[in-house]
C-alpha cells in the first residue's frame, strides 16, 4: 500500500472558483483518500509533503489530440511505417504529461495498444481515452489521397500514423465502427465536416449522409460508449446533433441558432483554437501543404467568438488543442487564448471538470475529493490570477502526480512512518 500526504496547500476548488488555504490531502493506494484542514497523519505512510502555499490542483485533461500525428503533413504521417510511427508519437506523448495533462483523448490515430502501454507504466504518457481510426467518407477529412490517386481501397486503416480510415455506406460504417469499438477505442470520431489539413474537401463540405451519421451513433449506443464528430458550419453541426453525436469538435463557424440548439441538447463543444493560430504562423515551415494553408483562415478568425457565443448560450466546452508535428509544444496555450474570452476559472474548468464529463469520468478524474483518482499538480502561482503558470513545457509545475504516482518531483519531502509488520 502507498500513502503520500501533501500538507498546507493552496488546494483548486473548482466549484467555488476559488483558493482555500491550509488544506492537506491523503492519498491511498492511487485515489484520494481524505482532504481536509489539519489532518491526522495516517500510521503507514510512505512521505510528507509540505506545500507551504503552493497551488494544488486536479491534472488537466485535454479533450482533442493526435498523439500519433508526428507531422503537421498529415499526409506524410499516414504513410509512415508503423514502428517509426510508433516511435515518433513516444515524445509527443511525454510532453504531454510533463506540461500537466495526465488524461488525454486521442481524436484519431492512438489506440488500445498505446493506451495499454501508458496504463501499465511502460512509457511515459497521459491516461489516454483512444478513438481508433476517424471514420471518414471518400474525399473526407480522414482521406488523405491527392487528387491524382487512384481512388482504390485504401489502406488507411493499416497504419498507426493515419488518424482516419475511410469508409462508406450503412453496413460498411457499421462494420468499421463495430471493428473500432472491438479493436478497443472508448468512442467513435467521425468526420461529419470537411476540414483544414485534408486536401480535396472545401470547409462548407458536409461528411456522410444522415443515415450513415445514425448508424455509426447506433453502433457506439449500442457499445454504451458515444460519438464525436468533427464539424465547423452550422449545418454540419445541426446534422450531428440530429444524429446523436455527443460531443462536437471544433465549431469554429457556429451560429447563434447552432448554439441554442447545442444547449437545449446537451451536446459538448471542444474547441480548439490554438491549432490554428499555430497552423497559420508554422505551417508553412513546417510543411502543411499549400491547400491546407488556404483554409486556415476560413476557420481561425471565426473561433474566438464561437467561443464567446457558444459560452453565452450556455454550452459546455471542454479543452482541445488538436496540435500535430512539432506544435504539439504549444499544448498549454489554449489556457491562454481561452483565459482572454471567457475568464481563468472557465478556461479551467474547460481543462478539468468538464473535460472530465465529457470522458465519463466526473468525479473521478478534474477533481480533488475522497474517491477521486489521484491525478494531481503542484504548481508555484496562482492559476486563477495568472493562467501563464500552466503555460509552456510545466516549468512552473512543481509536481505532477498521475494515478497516485509521481511522475515529476521537485518538492522537499521528509519520510513517513512505515510500518513493518
Amino acid at each position: 500500500m502507498s500513502v503520500f500526504v501533501l500538507r498546507n496547500a493552496n488546494l483548486l476548488d473548482l466549484e467555488k472558483g476559488e483558493l482555500v488555504d491550509g488544506m492537506d490531502v491523503v492519498v491511498v493506494d492511487g485515489h484520494v483518500a481524505e482532504v481536509g484542514s489539519r489532518l491526522a497523519q495516517p500510521r503507514a505512510t510512505d512521505a510528507v509533503y509540505e506545500l507551504y502555499g503552493l497551488t494544488l490542483m486536479p491534472g488537466l485533461i485535454d479533450c482533442h489530440v493526435h498523439v500519433t500525428a508526428s507531422s503537421v503533413n498529415l499526409g506524410l504521417a499516414a504513410r509512415l511505417p508503423n514502428a517509426l510511427g510508433i516511435i515518433r508519437s513516444l515524445p509527443i506523448l511525454k510532453g504531454m504529461l510533463m506540461r500537466g495533462f495526465t488524461t488525454v483523448r486521442d481524436a484519431g490515430g492512438g489506440d488500445w495498444a498505446l493506451g495499454q502501454a501508458a496504463k501499465d507504466g511502460l512509457i511515459e504518457s497521459p491516461r489516454l481515452f483512444t478513438s481508433g481510426k476517424a471514420l471518414s467518407q471518400t474525399g473526407g477529412h480522414g482521406d488523405f489521397r491527392a487528387r491524382s490517386d487512384q481512388l482504390e481501397s485504401c489502406a488507411c486503416s493499416f497504419r498507426i500514423g493515419n488518424i482516419g480510415r475511410v469508409v462508406d455506406g450503412v453496413d460498411e460504417v457499421r462494420r468499421a465502427a463495430r471493428e473500432e469499438l472491438t479493436k478497443g477505442a472508448t468512442q467513435i470520431k467521425v468526420m461529419a465536416s470537411g476540414g483544414v489539413t485534408s486536401p480535396n474537401d472545401p470547409i462548407g463540405n458536409t461528411g456522410y449522409s444522415m443515415d450513415e451519421l445514425r448508424a455509426i451513433v447506433d453502433e457506439a449506443t449500442a457499445w454504451q460508449t458515444y460519438v464525436m464528430a468533427h464539424a465547423y458550419t452550422p449545418r454540419a453541426i445541426r446534422r450531428a446533433v440530429e444524429a446523436g453525436v455527443r460531443t462536437i469538435e471544433h465549431g469554429n463557424l457556429v451560429d447563434e441558432a447552432t448554439a441554442v440548439l447545442l444547449e437545449e441538447s446537451g451536446v459538448f463543444v471542444v474547441p480548439t483554437l490554438i491549432t490554428f493560430d499555430m497552423l497559420s504562423l508554422e505551417g508553412a515551415s513546417l510543411g502543411l501543404p499549400p491547400e491546407s494553408i488556404a483554409k486556415v483562415d476560413d476557420v481561425r478568425l471565426a473561433g474566438r467568438e464561437a467561443i464567446a457565443m457558444l459560452h453565452r448560450a450556455g454550452v459546455k466546452m471542454g479543452y482541445g488543442s488538436d496540435l500535430l508535428g512539432e506544435s504539439h509544444r504549444h499544448q498549454s496555450e489554449e489556457l491562454r487564448v481561452r483565459s482572454e474570452i471567457i475568464g481563468n476559472l472557465e478556461a479551467l474548468r474547460s481543462a478539468t471538470t468538464v473535460a472530465a464529463e465529457i470522458v465519463q469520468h466526473a468525479g473521478k478524474l478534474g477533481v480533488i475529493q475522497p474517491g477521486a483518482i489521484a491525478d494531481l499538480l503542484v504548481v508555484r502561482g496562482n492559476p486563477l490570477h495568472d493562467i501563464g503558470v500552466l503555460t509552456g513545457q510545466g516549468e512552473n509545475i512543481a509536481a505532477i502526480m498521475k494515478d497516485g504516482k509521481f511522475v515529476k518531483n521537485e518538492l522537499p519531502a521528509r519520510p513517513g512512518t512505515v510500518l513493518v509488520n
